[in-house]
């Protein structure tokens, strides 16, 4: 099947069900696997957020009250690609293409696509969408496979972190202004053996103020911006210091506080969220037996770092 991917976490659920091969076209933040940035790409931004700050990115996003979409799609483009699948998002317009958008490039195509949309708020949704994309390019077993391997995964942090004390975690997909990591993280945080604040597990995210971050006097803080390496959020990591109260919260007494890979591990509703949980049991549990973190996939905060940005 000729399939389009609008959403960068259906591109990792295509090449992990080893149909790499079907993918006629992908969005611009598509880049996993690496071999897929080469593909055609029928996305773009309307805003261009390098060299922007968290608070000027929040900024121009919030000010597309008129209905607009945050992203283009080119549908003429669509049209040559002539896809047989084509594989979108409902659940946030910042993250990807709004159905809206899709739908009406679609409506103008000669054959009407197949459309599968993944809607996920936590991780066994997940999982399982990711066997619905497998069985929808025909390889439903292998996709099956590998998500029972996940669930092992899963299964051996379980078992690294039992009957470990729980630390309060506060986890923030956004920092100027800050917002509460929501959907998936917060039954994350839960399976890597902490207690997720701010958040249920399935609930969304949200926007707060520095008060309640600081009020909830978490124990440990995970910075995950929405999209944000660890490189990009260690840029806007300066900002921390000069909220009220930041220095009094016991995570950051304690040095308890740090910047991960979100793009790569947390926001994508995608099959690395696995690796999540284990990056998550790793940092609260530093003596537990899991994988320890690559310096590209976490890094630790101290105060006084934070406080000389």
């Amino acid at each position: 099947m000729r399939t389009v991917s609008l959403l960068p976490a259906a591109t990792e659920m295509v090449c992990l069900a080893g149909a790499r091969e079907a993918l006629v076209g992908v969005t611009h933040e598509c880049d996993h696997p690496p071999e897929v940035r080469s593909l055609p790409r029928l996305t773009s931004s309307g805003i261009d957020h390098h060299g922007m700050t968290s608070a000027e990115v929040d900024a121009a996003v919030r000010s597309l009250t008129d209905g607009s979409s945050l992203y283009s799609l080119d549908a003429a483009l669509l049209r040559r690609l002539e896809p047989d699948l084509v594989i979108t998002q409902g659940l946030c317009e910042v993250c990807a293409v709004s159905p809206g958008v899709v739908e009406r490039a679609i409506s103008g195509l000669p054959r009407r696509p197949e459309v599968l949309s993944l809607d996920p708020s936590s991780l066994e949704e997940v999982l399982s969408d990711t066997v619905r994309v497998g069985e929808a390019l025909g390889r439903g077993r292998e996709a099956r496979r590998k998500t029972e391997e996940f669930r092992r995964r899963l299964r051996r942090v379980a078992r690294a972190v039992a009957g470990r004390p729980r630390p309060r975690v506060a986890c923030l997909e956004w920092l100027d202004p800050p917002y509460s990591a929501g959907h998936w993280v917060p039954e994350m945080v839960g399976l890597a053996g902490g207690e997720p604040l701010f958040a249920a597990p399935g609930e969304p995210s949200r926007r707060m103020g520095w008060e309640e971050v600081a009020g909830a006097a978490p124990e440990a803080i995970v910075l995950m911006p929405c999209g944000f390496d660890v490189r990009r959020t260690l840029q806007e990591a300066g900002l921390l210091a000069r909220m009220p109260g930041w220095e009094e919260i016991p995570a950051v007494r304690e040095g308890r506080v740090w910047a991960v890979d979100a793009n790569a591990y947390f926001s994508r509703p995608g099959p690395r969220l696995v690796r999540g949980v284990e990056l998550l049991a790793a940092l609260l549990h530093p003596e537990a037996p899991v994988p320890v973190p690559r310096p590209d996939e976490a890094a630790r905060l101290t105060r006084e770092a934070l406080t000389a940005r």
